[in-house]
C-alpha cells in the first residue's frame, strides 16, 4: 500500500525549460549581446545537463556550476561576456520563476487527498522552496526535501536515507521505501535514485522520448497519474 509520494520540482511541476529560454532572451536583451535564437537552449541544456551530473555524482557543487556555467555556455555561443556576472542575473530571475507545467496543480490536489506529500528535488532549498510558494503549490506538500540542505543529492542513497528519517521521525510504525513513490522527469536522479533505495517510480517522460528505462510506470501528461495511483 502506497502512503507517501516524492515529488521532483523542475519540469515535474514547474517548466524549467519555459523559464530558462526566458531568462535567456531578457538577459541577452539586457546586456546587448547577441539577439537569442532557440538553438541556443541547445547549448545551455547539454552544458547544464553535463554539469548537474557532476553535482549528482559529488565532484561538482553549486558554487562551482555558477562560477563556470556561462562561460563555457558562452564560449561555445561565441559571446565575449562575463558568464558569472550573467549568472548573477540568471539566478535572480529563478527565484520569481514559477512557471507551471500544464496539470501539475490538478495533479497534487488529486495526490494530496490521497497521500502524504513531499518534494524531493536538487537545487538550493530557500529558492525551491520560495519557487513552489509562489506557484501556489507548497500548501499541497507535508515535507520539502531539498538537496542544498541535505549536503547531499540526488540519486545518491544519502539523499534518500535523511530524507527517510525526516518522514519516519516521532511515528511509531515507520514508512519504508516500499511504501513509497517517487515521481520525476529524470531517469538518473529520480528514477535511478528511487529505484536503488527500494522506492516505486513514475517517469514523467513529458518530452514524449522513445528509450528503454526500468521505472515502474511512466506518464506523459500530469492527469495520467490517477491511473497509476
Amino acid at each position: 500500500m502506497i502512503k507517501a509520494v516524492f515529488i521532483d520540482i523542475d519540469d515535474t511541476l514547474l517548466d524549467f525549460d519555459a523559464y530558462v529560454k526566458w531568462a535567456m532572451k531578457s538577459g541577452f536583451e539586457k546586456y546587448a549581446l547577441k539577439p537569442y535564437e532557440e538553438e541556443m537552449f541547445k547549448v545551455f541544456e547539454e552544458i547544464n545537463n553535463s554539469l548537474w551530473d557532476r553535482i549528482e555524482k559529488g565532484t561538482l557543487d553549486f558554487k562551482g556550476l555558477e562560477k563556470i556555467r556561462f562561460n563555457r555556455i558562452f564560449e561555445k555561443l561565441g559571446i565575449d561576456f562575463d558568464g558569472e556576472v550573467f549568472e548573477k542575473y540568471f539566478r535572480e530571475c529563478i527565484w520569481d520563476s514559477a512557471i507551471e507545467v500544464d496539470g501539475a496543480k490538478r495533479m497534487l490536489d488529486y495526490l494530496s487527498n490521497k497521500y502524504i506529500l513531499c518534494v524531493a528535488s536538487n537545487g538550493p532549498y530557500e529558492q525551491q522552496k520560495h519557487r513552489l510558494e509562489l506557484g501556489g503549490m507548497l500548501e499541497y506538500f507535508d515535507f520539502v526535501f531539498i538537496s542544498e540542505k541535505f549536503g547531499v543529492s540526488k540519486p545518491e542513497a544519502g539523499f534518500f536515507e535523511k530524507a527517510f528519517e525526516e518522514l519516519n521521525a516521532g511515528i511509531s510504525e515507520p514508512i519504508s521505501p516500499a511504501e513509497c513513490v517517487m515521481l520525476g522527469d529524470s531517469l538518473r536522479s529520480d528514477i535511478a535514485g528511487g529505484k536503488n533505495f527500494g522506492m516505486k517510480t513514475v517517469w514523467f517522460n513529458r518530452r514524449k522520448i522513445k528509450t528503454t528505462h526500468s521505472a515502474d510506470f511512466e506518464i506523459t501528461e500530469p492527469e495520467e497519474i490517477e491511473d497509476i495511483l
